[in-house]
């Protein structure tokens, strides 16, 4: 049995995403928007329809799920096929270049679904030091009644 080799990843070099113009930065937005990732994770073991995947994505809207499969597709990392049918049944599948991404994205899902008790806690705990400031700062100036 032949074992898998990793690769080291290929970067070329005349991309840098810290410089203003690299257009790798769009890809750095389309992967760091929640519904992409929300997506291409139901995407990743089945093809589904539009209406499936709207109603397995509390919250997005219509409009927000048509703008992100539109994009996941122009980016080559979603695949639609139209059924001639009336009416018209369309699917959405995950293609070898998305197929890519998922592992990282679920990541991102896991850690996110893993510390968001302890991400709470420091935005409470952040939150009341920044009114107990606000509070001090009230607290110093005197009122003057006119």
């Amino acid at each position: 049995m032949l074992e898998e080799i990793e690769q080291p990843l290929q970067i070329a070099p005349s991309w840098n995403a810290y410089q203003a113009e690299c257009p790798t930065r769009l890809m750095l937005n389309r992967i760091a928007d929640k519904w992409t990732v929300l997506v291409l994770g139901l995407l990743e073991n089945e093809t589904k329809r539009f209406s499936t995947l709207q109603r397995e994505i509390g919250g997005i809207s219509q409009k927000m799920l048509t703008q992100t499969l539109r994009g996941l597709e122009r980016d080559g990392l979603v695949a639609r096929k139209i059924y001639p049918s009336v009416p018209p049944k369309v699917e959405y599948t995950i293609t070898p270049l998305g197929n890519t991404l998922v592992g990282l994205l679920a990541a991102l899902r896991v850690w996110s679904e893993a510390n968001i008790e302890q991400v709470l806690l420091a935005q409470s705990h952040y939150d009341q030091l920044s009114q107990e400031a606000l509070n001090q700062e009230i607290s110093g100036i005197r009122r003057v009644r006119f």
